[in-house]
């Protein structure tokens, strides 16, 4: 399903955090949101999923605007990860994840809600720790099963803040491929926050920079990823060179402007 943003605006009080926001996603679409910390990367997810109400502009969903939606219908169409969990859940990895059947449950599980939670499981390599307690996972091991509620959700729509944060590098590239290979298996519209340049550029479709609230460059990474904008974005001195064994344009971090 497309997922089209048109001039979305968002205050905090009187501070405006969006400013004008416009794009679209495509189905089987990955766009990886970027830009520095308080550019709004997270509060425009959060006003895609409808935790939060822009002042301006609207988010469609094909051609429905989002506001025509109750939320358990949200929560059939739109997955959300959130950047950070730090609540303890004394539940098993099973368990984790049928709570991602929560919009589709009425007076109890039905046997469909479970062959889902299977599926997912399997797909996301989690079949095998399935009676562990989450709590006693890894990070990467968590994070796999965060993106597994999304995904038993069966949502057109899935948005990830940070989802590859506070990662090793094998866990890193792991969830990046894996939420990258789903996105175009089950043809759905994916955006993903993220600080990490190189992962944005091999993992994504389309890369959007945000800076101070507003789409500074949108495009493939090929056309945004140049030195001139990655300093105008970031304020740092950069090298793209291109990744040989995955033709990707790889960022090279020089020094700061203000060095």
């Amino acid at each position: 399903m497309k997922l089209s943003i048109r001039g979305i605006e968002f205050y905090y009080n009187s501070h405006k955090i969006l400013k004008d926001v416009s794009f679209e996603v495509k189905e089987g679409e990955v766009l990886a949101l970027a830009g520095p910390n308080g550019s709004g990367k997270s509060t425009l997810l959060k006003c895609i999923n409808k935790i939060l109400r822009p002042q301006k502009g609207t988010v469609l969903l094909g051609e429905k605007n989002i506001e025509s939606f109750g939320n358990k219908d949200i929560g059939k169409l739109i997955g959300y990860v959130p950047q950070s969990v730090y609540h303890t859940f004394s539940l098993t990895v099973f368990e984790m994840v049928l709570l991602g059947r929560k919009p589709y449950v009425t007076w109890k599980v039905r046997e469909r809600d479970k062959r889902v939670v299977w599926e997912v499981l399997t797909v996301m390599g989690l079949d095998k720790i399935y009676d562990r307690s989450f709590n006693e996972l890894s990070g990467g091991e968590k994070q796999k099963v965060l993106i597994a509620m999304a995904l038993a959700q069966e949502p057109e729509v899935l948005l990830l803040d940070e989802p590859t944060s506070n990662l090793d590098l094998k866990y890193q590239l792991e969830v990046a491929e894996l939420i990258f290979k789903l996105v175009k298996k089950q043809k759905i519209s994916a955006i993903f926050a993220t600080h990490d340049l190189n992962i944005a550029g091999r993992f994504s479709d389309k890369v959007a920079f945000l800076k101070e609230g507003k789409i500074f460059a949108i495009g493939s990474p090929w056309k945004v990823f140049s030195p001139e904008i990655i300093k105008e974005v970031y304020g740092v001195q950069a090298k793209v060179l291109i990744q040989a064994e995955v033709k990707k344009p790889l960022v090279i971090p020089i020094s700061s402007c203000q060095q």
